[in-house]
């Protein structure tokens, strides 16, 4: 994730603007701005910007494009629905990528990809698995915290890593025996740290500010239960 200037063809990277701006676009027209108009749900879609900005700046890998960090998109979905995750991820990815530029390493030809495979795919994702999990299992809490925040959280993890690792093979970046023995491998480990990361934080929004996870609703998963 993550992927460098350079790395992808020339094709590949500006070609990937065109999907992102359309779909941004439609994000961004879509998106119910009349929850960001109380000030205090835009400071907390502010905040967790600010909050997931740091968490992408600490990522590890040993080649580029093989780096992997905490995606976060899990609970920033759950928080503020698809529309809002995606705006909100791809200005976190703005942040990072302007911070790496800073640094001397320039991101912003690549931005695009980032963007699709980090901003777009993981609350599309996210926001499936909550869908299913609110049609076809029952109206629980510990069913909305475990299989929504939680295994949803892995999911889109390892998901999203295999995204990312498909890609550095179609582009013939890196040989698949190399990508899927020694990177995408170290996806299930950090789907697990992603489960309990945005497991642990839905949960604990969900009990002490519920106002702040919109999908979560108390009628549904607590009353006369």
């Amino acid at each position: 994730m993550n992927f460098p200037d350079a790395l992808f063809p020339q094709a590949w990277a500006f070609g990937a603007f065109l999907p992102l701006v359309l779909l941004l676009a439609w994000n961004v027209w879509t998106a119910p701005w009349k929850r960001l108009g109380d000030s205090g749900q835009s400071n907390v879609w502010l905040g967790t910007i600010v909050l997931l900005s740091l968490v992408w700046s600490m990522k590890a890998g040993v080649k580029p494009g093989l780096n992997m960090h905490l995606l976060g998109a899990t609970m920033f979905t759950l928080m503020f629905g698809r529309q809002f995750a995606t705006i909100g991820l791809a200005l976190v990815l703005a942040v990072v990528t302007l911070n790496q530029g800073l640094n001397g390493h320039p991101g912003w030809q690549a931005y695009a990809l980032n963007a699709l495979v980090l901003c777009v795919f993981p609350p599309l994702l996210a926001d499936a698995i909550r869908r299913l999990t609110e049609r076809f299992l029952p109206p629980n809490f510990f069913i909305f915290i475990f299989v929504a925040a939680f295994f949803g959280a892995a999911i889109t993890a390892v998901a999203t890593g295999f995204l990312a690792t498909m890609l550095l093979w179609w582009a013939d970046v890196y040989p698949a025996a190399m990508l899927f023995e020694d990177y995408f491998p170290y996806y299930l480990l950090l789907g697990f740290s992603e489960a309990w990361l945005n497991g642990a934080m839905v949960t604990l929004m969900v009990v002490y500010l519920p106002h702040w996870v919109g999908s979560f609703d108390d009628r549904r998963y607590l009353l006369n239960k």
